[in-house]
C-alpha cells in the first residue's frame, strides 16, 4: 500500500473514532430510562414521583391561591404518609433584587425533619411548591417537588441516617425567592447552616445539570463526583450563571454565607416554561429519573459523612466537566498551571513544525494563520445570531422564545453552519499558508483562549486549555514520527480529548442559552473544529459544500417538523391595566414587538410607569374598554408628627381576589417602613419608595410608614389579579397562540390615587 493510500485510510479511521466518541460523548450525558412505579422500593421510581407531579400538576396553583393551598395539603399529608411530623412555617419573606421596588410575600413553607442518629451537621433539601400564575407547574417544579417526596419515601423506610435531614418545600419561589428567604432569615432549623441541594426544572427535558454551587466548592463538588450515578455538571456553567441575572431558591442560602451546597435543574424543553403548557403529560420522565436518582445518591452520601466539615466552604473551587458518564475534576489552582503548560505545548509545536516542515509553516506563514484564525472564531457566533434571525423573519412566532418547540433540527443546522465555515476557512488558506500553519494557528487561539478564561472565569479555562495541551503534544509527536499509523493515532488521541470536552459542552450550551443567544454553542463548535484542523482533509472545498447544504437541509426539516399548533402555541403576552382616578384602561403587552394577536389590542407604544410602576419605560399599548373593577381600598390611621417627620399606618386592601399589591409612594422621602410586621430595609427605603406585595392577606395589608414632611402624601395603590377573559373587548386566543412564559401575561391591574 502506498503512502498516500496508507495516509487516507489512517485518517478516515481517526475521523471515524472521534465521530464515534462524539456520539458516546454526547450520548452519555443524556438521562437514563426511567424506572416503572414496580421498581424495588429502595430505588428511586420516576414512575412513582410521577403520581405526585399529576396531583400537583391538576391546576395552577400560584402562591396564596387556594389551588396552592391544596398543593401545601398535599405534601403535608404525604409527608405524614412516610412517618414524618411536617410542620407549615407561616411568614413573611423579601427580596430587593428583581427590580420592581421591595418586594415580599406572606409565604406558607412546609417544613419536615427527619433526625439522624448521630448527626454533625444539617443536609436541607430544597424545592418549591408554587407555580407562576398562568402554569401548572408539572415540571417547574412538580418535578423537584415529586424528587423530594419520593426521596422521603425511601429514606423513612430504611435505616435511619447518620445526619439530620430537612426537607424544605417553598412557597412564593415564582414571585420572590420569599419562602426560601423567609426559611434562611427565620426558621430554627436554618440558623446554624449546612449543606443545600436545591431541585429545579426550565423546561420539560434533558439531563439534570449540576449548574450552580457555592464558593469555594471542592469538597461539595467532590461528594457529587463520587456518588452521582449520572453525573453532569461543568465547573464552566457555574461560572456563566455567577455573571447571568438568574436566581432561583438556592440564591438566598448561597448569599446567607453558612451555607454549603450544589443547586441542579433540567433545561431542555424551555418551550413550556412558565406557561399553561408546563402540565405532567409535557414532563420526560427520564430527566425526572435522573433528577431522582442523583438525589438520592447525593442525599444518602451527605447524610452519612461528617457535614461538620463539608457544610463550610473549602480552600477554593474545582474545575470538573462529565466525560464518558464520569466527572473529571481537578483542583482550581491547576488552572494557570495548565493554561500555561498549554501555552509553551502550542509554541514548542510551532517552533518543531518551523524546523521539520521548514518553508511550507514558517514562522511568518504561523503568524499570518494565527492572524486569520480570529475570523471564524468571530465569525461563527455572529452567523449563528444571523441564522436566528432568519428563523424569526420566516416564523415571527419564534420571537419571543429562547428555543423552538423541537430545537433539534435546528442545532443541527447551526453545526453545519460552523462546520461550512470552518471548511470553507480551511480550505481558503491551507494552500497559501500550508496544512501545519493553520493547525497551529488553531491550537494556538485555544491555548490564548484558555490563558483569557483562566484570568476571567476561571471554571472554563479547561475548555482551552486541555484541548491546545493535548492536541499540541500530540501535533509534536505527529511532526516528528515517521510512521503513518503512528501519526494518526497520537492525533487521534489529541483529538479525542477535545472532542470529549467540548462535543457535550455544544450539546449543554445549546438548551442552556436556546437559539436565541447560539453564539454560545456556535462558538464552542467552533472551538471544537479549532482542535480538530489536524485531520481535515487536503481539498476541503468539497466537504465545505456538503455542509452548507446540510445546514438548508437541515433547516427545511426544522421548520417542516416544528410547527405552532394547539399542542405548540406561539406564545403572546398580553395584560390589562385600568386607572379608576380618570376611568381609562390600556391594554399592554411587555413584548418589543407583539405578535399579530396581540398587536391588535397593543397597537402603539407609550409609557405608562407613572400610572402603573409596575410598566417600565416605554411598553406596547393600546385603548381600551373600562371593566367594572374596584380598586384597592386605603384607609390611614394612627398619624402622628414628630419634628419635620410624620408617622401614620395605612390599611391596604384588595376589593376583589387577587395575587399582589402594590403601594408607591412619589414625592416623599421615606425613612422607615414596615410591612405586614416586617421592616423594610435602610437601602430599599427613600425618595419613590414602593413595594410590591405577594400573596396579599385577605383582611389587607398593613404598611407602616415615617416620611420626612408633616403635610398630607400621595400614595398611588395598585392590585394585580389573573385572566383576561371576561374583560370587555377581549377576543380569545386562537388555538395556535398560547400564553407567553411570563410572570405578567395575563395580569390585570386596577389602580388609584388617595392623598392621606
Amino acid at each position: 500500500m502506498d503512502q498516500t493510500n496508507s495516509r487516507s485510510i489512517a485518517g478516515a479511521v481517526a475521523v471515524l473514532v472521534l465521530a464515534g466518541l462524539a456520539f458516546w460523548s454526547v450520548w452519555a450525558v443524556r438521562p437514563p430510562a426511567p424506572l416503572a412505579a414496580d421498581a424495588p422500593g429502595d430505588e428511586f421510581s420516576a414512575g412513582r414521583a410521577y403520581a405526585h407531579v399529576q396531583t400537583l400538576g391538576e391546576a395552577v396553583h400560584v402562591a396564596g391561591s387556594k389551588n396552592a393551598a391544596a398543593a401545601r395539603e398535599y405534601i403535608v399529608g404525604t409527608l405524614k404518609d412516610y412517618g414524618l411530623d411536617p410542620q407549615v412555617q407561616d411568614a413573611v419573606g423579601a427580596d430587593d433584587a428583581l427590580g420592581e421596588g421591595y418586594t415580599m410575600a406572606h409565604v406558607r413553607n412546609v417544613v419536615a425533619e427527619l433526625k439522624g442518629t448521630a448527626s454533625t451537621g444539617r443536609l436541607i433539601l430544597v424545592a418549591h411548591y408554587d407555580s407562576v400564575q398562568v402554569s401548572y407547574g408539572g415540571n417547574d417544579d412538580g418535578a423537584g417537588v415529586a424528587t423530594l417526596l419520593e426521596t422521603a419515601r425511601i429514606l423513612t423506610s430504611g435505616e435511619k441516617p447518620r445526619n439530620d435531614i430537612v426537607f424544605v418545600f417553598t412557597d412564593a419561589e415564582e414571585a420572590c425567592l420569599c419562602g426560601a428567604e423567609a426559611f434562611v432569615s427565620q426558621h430554627a432549623l436554618a440558623k446554624d447552616g449546612g449543606v443545600v441541594l436545591n431541585f429545579e426544572a426550565r423546561g420539560s427535558s434533558g439531563p439534570a445539570i449540576m449548574f450552580e454551587t457555592t464558593r469555594d466548592n471542592a469538597d461539595v463538588v467532590g461528594v457529587y463526583g463520587d456518588v452521582a450515578p449520572y453525573p453532569v455538571a461543568t465547573s464552566f456553567a457555574v461560572e456563566v450563571y455567577r455573571i447571568l441575572p438568574n436566581d432561583t431558591d438556592f440564591s438566598p442560602f448561597r448569599d446567607a454565607g453558612r451555607f454549603t451546597g450544589l443547586n441542579t435543574a433540567y433545561i431542555d424543553g424551555s418551550a413550556v416554561y412558565h406557561t399553561p403548557e408546563d402540565r405532567p403529560e409535557y414532563m420526560d420522565q427520564a430527566s425526572l429519573q435522573h433528577h431522582g436518582s442523583n438525589a438520592l445518591a447525593l442525599t444518602q452520601a451527605f447524610a452519612s459523612r461528617d457535614l461538620s466539615t463539608l457544610e463550610k466552604p473549602s480552600a477554593g473551587d474545582s474545575t470538573y466537566f462529565p466525560v464518558l458518564g464520569y466527572l473529571v475534576r481537578y483542583p482550581g489552582w491547576l488552572v494557570w498551571p495548565v493554561a500555561i503548560l498549554a501555552l509553551l505545548a502550542v509554541v514548542a509545536l510551532s517552533v518543531t513544525v518551523s524546523g521539520i516542515v521548514r518553508g511550507r509553516a514558517s514562522f511568518g506563514r504561523q503568524a499570518a494563520a494565527f492572524g486569520l484564525g480570529l475570523l471564524p472564531l468571530a465569525l461563527a457566533p455572529i452567523l449563528a445570531q444571523v441564522y436566528w434571525l432568519v428563523l424569526v423573519a420566516i416564523r415571527p412566532g419564534y420571537r419571543q422564545m429562547i428555543d423552538p418547540w423541537r430545537p433539534e433540527w435546528f442545532r443541527a443546522a447551526v453545526v453545519a453552519l460552523v462546520a461550512t465555515l470552518l471548511l470553507l476557512w480551511y480550505a481558503l488558506w491551507s494552500r497559501r499558508l500550508g496544512r501545519w500553519a493553520m493547525v497551529v494557528a488553531g491550537f494556538g487561539w485555544l491555548a490564548v483562549l484558555g490563558v483569557l478564561l483562566a484570568a476571567f472565569t476561571p471554571g472554563g479555562s479547561y475548555l482551552a486549555a486541555l484541548p491546545a495541551l493535548f492536541g499540541a503534544l500530540a501535533g509534536i509527536v505527529a511532526v516528528v514520527v515517521r510512521t503513518t499509523w503512528a501519526k494518526f493515532a497520537a492525533l487521534t488521541v489529541g483529538g479525542a480529548v477535545a472532542v470529549v470536552i467540548l462535543a457535550p459542552t455544544v450539546m449543554l450550551f445549546f438548551p442552556a442559552l436556546g437559539l436565541a443567544t447560539g453564539a454560545a454553542a456556535a462558538l464552542f463548535a467552533t472551538m471544537l473544529g479549532l482542535a480538530l484542523v489536524v485531520l481535515y482533509p487536503r481539498r476541503a472545498m468539497w466537504p465545505a459544500l456538503g455542509a452548507a447544504v446540510l445546514t438548508l437541509v437541515f433547516t427545511g426539516v426544522g421548520l417542516a417538523v416544528d410547527r405552532f399548533d394547539a399542542k405548540h402555541p406561539a406564545p403572546e403576552q398580553l395584560m390589562y391595566a385600568l386607572d379608576t382616578d380618570n376611568g381609562q384602561a390600556r391594554w399592554v403587552s411587555a413584548d418589543d414587538k407583539p405578535g399579530a394577536w396581540a398587536a391588535q389590542y397593543a397597537t402603539g407604544t407609550e409609557n405608562l410607569e407613572a400610572k402603573f410602576p409596575l410598566l417600565h419605560g416605554d411598553i406596547a399599548s393600546g385603548p381600551a374598554q373600562a371593566a367594572t373593577l374596584t380598586a384597592p381600598s386605603l384607609t390611614a390611621s394612627n398619624s402622628t408628627v414628630e419634628g419635620t417627620h410624620r408617622t401614620l399606618t395605612l390599611l391596604v386592601k384588595p376589593n376583589r381576589d387577587v395575587r399582589l399589591v402594590y403601594l408607591k409612594v412619589p414625592g416623599a422621602k421615606v425613612t422607615a417602613a414596615t410591612v405586614a410586621g416586617r421592616a423594610v430595609p435602610a437601602d430599599a427605603l427613600g425618595d419613590d419608595f414602593g413595594v410590591l406585595f405577594h400573596a396579599p392577606p385577605a383582611d389587607g395589608l398593613t404598611v407602616t410608614l415615617t416620611v420626612e414632611q408633616t403635610s398630607p402624601i400621595t400614595v398611588r395603590v395598585m392590585d394585580g389579579s389573573d385572566g383576561l377573559a371576561g374583560l370587555p373587548g377581549f377576543t380569545p386566543r386562537p388555538p395556535d397562540v398560547g400564553v407567553e412564559g411570563s410572570h405578567t401575561s395575563e395580569l390585570v391591574l386596577v389602580a388609584k390615587t388617595y392623598t392621606v
